[in-house]
């Protein structure tokens, strides 16, 4: 009779990993984590990174497979990696990090209360007597209605609507963004209340046309920035295709990947047809070439991530672009 052999039992599922963290541009070992877990997320291995240096709190931290690839993203898991049972990641660091609903708030706070300075014909900005202190252009009031809409609709959003997929930026960039947006609301301001403005060419008509556009976009950006909060119901991090809902304001997915881009591009289009300001006009040629890179990258993501995507939809104008 032949000799009996106890079957072999399959523990590979249960080897832990070790994992070494280098400096991704010197190379030097910054840590070596011994008996981790193959299903450790990456959020698992910066918090324990962080317990070894608490200078670099998590969000601070950019863990990477390749010194020059992307970021791993938090919710990845170890054993899923194509590395093997002693793992080598790089770290980055990204400096001061700050949060987005912080950088939101910040950001537009500041043209709203930039634009009342201009608005109210304070005497340091223009330096005029008691009989400019007023618009005899109805548009003048107009505009700082919408104006002050828009920004007010943002901060109720940063609030209560948006859900951030990463949750801090460096915080070197808040100084850049708010240059962006209250220099940009100052040089606007500054010349739609200006005591020399003159009214758009085709009075009522141009205004009012301008106005019910600039209420449409305004809805259909709200809508779409709703439809995409829904995306992400209880903290969830998972990217799913956003699609049309009941909202016909929501139906732009059928076409466009970015619909509250195009949106707001439409917004600043309908104000600068109200104001027919020159400024204006540039702000909105300026927010249409960002809003499409950012649309771009978001259409190439969802391109890459779906092998279902619909392939109707462009970036940010329908059939165009």
């Amino acid at each position: 009779m032949g000799q009996y052999r106890q079957p072999i039992i399959s523990t590979c599922h249960f080897v832990s990993y070790q994992v070494e963290i280098l400096d991704w541009k010197t190379k030097k070992q910054l840590c070596f984590l011994d008996k981790v877990e193959p299903n450790a997320t990456i959020r698992e291995i910066r918090l324990m990174f962080h317990k070894l240096y608490p200078r670099w709190y998590p969000a601070r931290q950019s863990i990477k497979l390749d010194p020059k690839g992307k970021s791993l993203r938090d919710e990845e898991i170890l054993q899923h990696l194509p590395v093997g049972t002693t793992a080598t990641l790089y770290f980055k660091d990204l400096g001061p990090q700050i949060g987005w609903t912080t950088v939101f708030l910040i950001e537009y706070t500041g043209p709203l209360f930039i634009y009342f300075l201009f608005y109210f014909r304070m005497p340091f900005v223009y330096g005029l007597d008691e009989r400019f202190t007023s618009s005899p252009h109805p548009v003048v009031n107009l505009a700082c209605i919408c104006h002050s809409f828009h920004y007010i609709k943002r901060l109720i959003e940063t609030v209560f609507v948006h859900r951030f997929s990463h949750g801090t930026m460096p915080l070197r960039n808040i100084v850049k963004n708010c240059l962006y947006y209250w220099g940009f609301a100052a040089w606007l301001a500054y010349y739609i209340n200006h005591p020399l403005y003159t009214p758009p060419s085709y009075g009522k008509k141009q205004i009012n046309s301008a106005v019910i556009m600039f209420l449409l976009c305004e809805a259909g950006n709200f809508s779409i920035h709703v439809a995409l909060s829904d995306l992400r119901r209880n903290g969830s991090k998972i990217r799913k295709i956003p699609y049309p809902t009941k909202n016909p304001f929501t139906w732009l997915f059928f076409f466009v990947s970015c619909p509250n881009y195009t949106y707001e591009v439409g917004t600043w289009i309908s104000f600068t047809i109200m104001t027919q300001c020159v400024p204006v006009g540039l702000f909105t040629l300026l927010c249409f070439i960002q809003m499409t890179i950012w649309a771009k990258d978001k259409h190439c993501t969802y391109l890459r991530e779906f092998k279902d995507y619909p392939s109707l939809r462009m970036p940010i104008i329908p059939f165009l672009l």
